[in-house]
This record gives structure tokens, C-alpha cells and sequence, in this order.
């Protein structure tokens, strides 16, 4: 039995006929031996050294680089990197200059599908950039390369936001003409590698983890011969040798899930819902009252409207903590597949957080939860960087709807006397937000540039009002995604088989410059925005009217909070077919 392997390097010191070759084919075959094999490996390499090496890239470059990739923090941002050597210098580098040189991804692109054509492999196996250029060949136009055969992508960029948002128009997409694609993801590799969520039949994500004492652990070889790689990758190409039905596969949609098509509720969903309240922080001062109440409440409605109660997980003070709140968000989207209903709630404080990017700059104004373990340090920070990683790729089909009870106006205002959901940050948080205007003599907030204009200005229906804060990163909308302007997006997308980063039902209860209350309901206290969302909904059944939209819940909700004199006006983002669509949660 023959098993051809095609090996593709990513940026470094790989001549031909060098040791590496030696170090690749010597770990694949001591994997086979390892199984028992009868198997003679025929390995071929792609050489791209001559092709890196005519598009050279400078120090500053490389600064900025590193900056670009790092800036979203997705894998191993916060700590400090083991090698922050040659090797992650030029990989940072050159993975920028790929996804930015059309040229140099043309000439790559070209040297694989030349190979792959006169070599005929039935495994590719790449590493870091060589990945990204195994990545662009298999999808859109060339998809037809992969086409019965398996790719197994390791130490890889592909799914790094810079790159997604970038190079793979905010989404990446299957490779649905592959046998199979396994990632082998590790942790600890700090060269700006990252998770891919995929939900497809034919893709797994393996994780392969190793630590090297001194290194930044993104040696291929111990990615090759890695005891679950052997598990997964090589005794799954025997199995296909001998002829054996592979069991690994996970199995596809339902059929009743493949016919839902645009979303239809007589298709009754899987349902599962996360709601955090959070009324006690580690500052007194900053307590609330109603946010646990509300947690009771939207747990009530959730489940007069068919949520069973093993369902719904709630998490509440002291143990809403950062890394607890993302462990169950995992959960709460874990094998999230078309036609299910997944609910995310948030009831408490909000802030914005002020964040270095390229240059040590502030170019950047997030909203964040202010979690029970906040402490204004990016770690603690719940932005949308925490966020996007788990919903960007989630599928089309899917109906993930999230509620933020809380305002991010804390900044350049102080509260009023109302209680409200939002914290003032401490001074040298504030600093970064201001400039001195000498010609005034007073301290005036400064001006960051939307990363996006068009973008945010059609996700959040025009300009805030007059001196409000100006968020550039909203949670749930996922801008680090969308780099291109909205035509070039949906042009790039098209030509690689998607429609861009998933957009969740986005509700929040205030707009950017607003306040968020709470309503005191005889002794309780609960959110304003909540309880008028909850009555309402409840009053819609009652009366059994026409089930509500979402556009018609928010007019509905912001006329009665004006009602009764809360000066706020909830928001709602999300596609505008969805908009019109009846809310799942008022079916009975």
C-alpha cells in the first residue's frame, strides 16, 4: 500500500534537500510505525522559500505585523511569548504581507496547484503560512484541488481574526469537497495560531498539546507525532487504505434541520439558554440591585415559551467571573447547528475601555461587561474580542438571540442619582480617553476613527447623538471581522462561498450615550428595560395578538420605558430579514 503525503512549509530556512525534509518525513513515518503500519510513505514537499524570499519586509513592518496579529488576543496575547525570536518575527511579518499582496499570494497559490496536479497526494499536510496558502488554493475557485483528499492544517494563522477579517472576507468556510480537514490547534503556540469553530460534517479541531521549555511550541514535527494526530490523522489514512468505514466523521444535520431552510418555528428548535446577574462587586459603591431578579424573570419567560429548565443556565455574582462566563457562553454555543435557538442575558454593569492597538495608540473604545472579576486590565476586560471568537462562525440558519440590560456610558459623564448599569472608570482609565484642548484650557474627549465607518454606521442606524461616546467595537457585531467596506465584503464573501461573519439578534437596552435604569416594582428592584420587555411579551400572549416581531417588541418596549420616564431607548441590531420575523420567544 502506497500513501502519498504532500508537505507544505510555512516561512523559514527550508532549502531542498535540507534537514527539515528529514525532520517532516521521519515523524510521519515513526507515526505509521507507531500504528502498526505496512505502509511506505511517498512524501513530497512544496518549496517556497524563493517565492518569501522576493517579497522581503523590513523592522517596522514586522512591529506592525505583530501588532495586527496580536491586537485581538484570541489565543496567547497575555502571556508573555516564550519565542519572540526570528521565527515569530518573520512569521508575523510574512503572514501580513501574504494576506495583503495579492501578488505573492498568486505566486504561492500557483506553486501548490502545480504541485498538487503533477504529484496527485492523498494527504496535504501544511504548517503556519503554508496553511493559509493551502487554505486560499481549497477554497472559492480551486476547490476541486482538495477533492478526495484529506488536509491536515497545524501551528495555523487561519483562523487568526486579522486574517479571517482580512483575507477570508470575516468567515471562514468548509472545505466541503475535502475527505477530511483536521486542524491540530495547541494552545501554548504562540505564533499567532488560534482556534477555528467550524460546524461541518468533515472538519475536527484536534487538540495537540505540547510545551517546549523556551520555545514558542510551533515545531511541525511535534504536531505530526503527536499521540492524538496518530489517533485521528494517520489511523484515519489507514483505515481509507485498508477499506474500513471511517466512524469518526460526524454525522450530518438532521433532515428535518436541511429542510428548515429560511428559519421556520413549526420545525420546533433545540433550545438552550445562558443568563448572568450580577448585583454584588468587590466594590460596595458599585452594587445593583435588580439584577438577579431579572435573571429569575427572563428564566420564568423562558420558559412559558418552551425552554425545558435543564436547559438554561444562569451564573450570578461572585461567580461570574471572566473565565467562567466564557466556559458557559462554549457551552451555551457548542454544536450549535441551523434551525436551533440559543439565548444569551446580561444584567448588570457595563463599561467602556479604552485599548491599545499598533504603536502603542489608542485607536480603539470597547464596550465590556463589567464581570464580577473586572479590574479595567484587558484580561478582565469581556469585549467583543472574547466575544466574536464564538458566535463569528457560527451557522447561518442558527438564531442566537442576545440581551445586554446594562449602558456603557460611564466615562465622561457621572451617574445621576437613579441608580443605573453603568461604572465610571478610575482616573488613569479616564485619561486615556481624553486630550487637553489648549485653546479651551479644559480636557475634551478624543476622537477614535470607526475601524469600519460604513459599516457601523449601517449596524447602528447613523451617528449617536452630539458628544456621545463613540464606540468602534460594539459587543456582538464582530468589526474586527469586517475590514472591507459592505460591497467589497459581500463581493469577497460571494467568491468564497459565504455571506461574512454571523450577525446575532442584537438587543441593547440603551443606546451608546444613554443611561440604563433600574425600576423599582413595590420592594424588587429589576431592570427598567427588562421588565417592560418581559411584560410586554407576556401581554402580547395574553391577548393573543399576532406573535411580535423584534422590530415591533423594541417600538413597543421604548414607548412604554418613555411612558413611564426613563430616558432610554433600547436598540436592535440584526439582519434586516430577521427584524421582521416573529420572536421565537413568544411562542407558547
Amino acid at each position: 500500500m502506497e500513501l502519498r503525503i504532500l508537505c507544505v512549509h510555512g516561512v523559514g530556512n527550508h532549502p531542498i534537500g535540507g534537514l527539515w525534509e528529514d525532520e517532516w518525513k521521519d515523524a510521519i513515518v515513526e507515526s505509521l510505525r507507531m500504528l502498526g503500519a505496512d505502509v511506505a510513505p511517498v512524501v513530497e514537499f512544496v518549496y517556497l522559500d524563493d517565492i518569501f524570499a522576493k517579497h522581503p519586509i523590513d523592522a517596522v513592518d514586522v512591529l506592525e505585523a505583530i501588532a495586527k496579529l496580536a491586537k485581538s488576543g484570541v489565543t496567547s496575547l497575555f502571556r508573555q511569548p516564550k519565542g519572540i525570536g526570528d521565527q515569530v518575527r518573520s512569521t508575523a511579518g510574512m503572514v501580513v504581507q501574504w494576506v495583503e499582496n495579492e501578488t505573492l499570494r498568486n505566486e504561492t497559490r500557483e506553486r501548490l496547484e502545480a504541485t498538487i496536479s503533477d504529484f496527485k497526494p492523498d494527504i496535504v499536510c501544511a504548517h503556519s503560512l503554508g496553511s493559509l496558502v493551502c487554505y486560499d488554493s481549497f477554497t472559492g475557485g480551486g476547490a476541486a484541488l482538495i477533492k478526495g483528499r484529506r488536509f491536515v492544517s497545524c501551528g495555523s494563522q487561519i483562523g487568526n481574526p486579522f486574517v479571517i477579517g482580512n483575507f477570508a472576507a470575516g468567515r471562514l468556510s468548509g472545505l466541503d469537497q475535502a475527505t477530511f480537514w483536521y486542524h491540530l490547534y495547541n494552545a501554548e503556540d504562540d505564533v499567532f495560531t488560534a482556534e477555528i469553530r467550524l460546524s461541518k460534517p468533515n472538519f475536527a479541531q484536534i487538540e495537540t498539546f505540547f510545551d517546549i521549555q523556551g520555545f514558542a511550541d510551533h515545531d511541525v514535527t511535534q504536531y505530526m507525532r503527536h499521540r492524538r494526530t496518530i489517533a485521528t490523522v494517520w489511523s484515519d489514512a489507514l483505515m481509507a487504505l485498508r477499506g474500513a468505514p471511517l466512524t469518526r466523521v460526524v454525522p450530518p444535520a438532521s433532515a428535518a434541520a436541511r429542510k428548515v431552510g429560511a428559519i421556520k418555528w413549526a420545525v420546533k428548535p433545540r433550545k438552550r439558554a445562558l443568563l448572568v446577574g450580577i448585583n454584588e462587586y468587590a466594590n460596595p459603591a458599585q452594587n445593583l440591585e435588580g439584577c438577579l431578579n431579572d435573571v429569575f424573570l427572563m428564566s420564568a419567560l423562558l420558559q412559558e415559551s418552551g425552554f425545558a429548565a435543564e436547559d438554561i443556565r444562569i451564573v450570578l455574582d461572585g461567580r461570574a467571573t471572566h473565565e467562567a462566563v466564557r466556559e458557559r457562553l462554549e457551552w451555551l454555543l457548542d454544536d450549535a447547528k441551523d434551525g436551533d435557538l440559543r439565548f444569551f442575558y446580561y444584567s448588570g454593569h457595563g463599561a467602556q475601555f479604552p485599548a491599545y492597538g499598533i504603536g502603542d495608540r489608542i485607536d480603539r473604545l470597547d464596550e465590556t461587561l463589567v464581570l464580577h472579576d473586572f479590574d479595567w486590565t484587558r484580561e478582565r476586560a469581556f469585549t467583543d474580542d472574547d466575544f466574536y471568537a464564538l458566535y463569528s462562525q457560527l451557522p447561518y440558519k442558527l438564531r442566537f438571540v442576545t440581551i445586554f440590560d446594562c449602558c456603557h456610558s460611564g466615562g465622561m459623564t457621572r451617574a445621576p442619582v437613579s441608580k443605573v448599569r453603568g461604572v465610571d472608570p478610575p482616573d488613569d482609565i479616564r485619561h486615556r480617553m481624553l486630550r487637553w484642548d489648549a485653546e479651551r484650557e479644559m480636557w475634551v474627549e478624543r476622537e477614535i476613527e470607526s475601524p469600519n465607518p460604513q459599516f457601523e454606521r449601517s449596524l447602528n442606524a447613523g451617528k449617536a447623538a452630539k458628544n456621545a461616546p463613540r464606540f468602534t467595537h460594539r459587543l456582538g457585531q464582530a468589526m474586527d471581522l469586517r475590514a472591507s467596506s459592505p460591497a467589497a465584503l459581500k463581493r469577497e464573501a460571494a467568491a468564497r462561498g459565504h455571506k461574512g461573519p454571523f450577525l446575532p439578534v442584537l438587543i441593547y437596552a440603551s443606546r451608546e450615550e444613554e443611561f440604563s435604569f433600574e425600576y423599582r416594582h413595590g420592594p424588587l428592584a429589576y431592570g427598567a428595560f427588562t421588565y417592560c420587555l418581559a411584560k410586554t411579551l407576556r401581554r402580547d400572549r395574553r391577548l393573543k395578538r399576532p406573535q411580535l416581531t423584534f422590530d415591533s417588541l423594541i417600538r413597543e418596549v421604548r414607548k412604554e420605558l418613555a411612558e413611564l420616564g426613563y430616558a432610554q431607548k433600547p436598540v436592535l441590531v440584526a439582519p434586516s430579514e430577521i427584524k421582521k420575523q416573529k420572536i421565537p420567544l413568544s411562542i407558547g
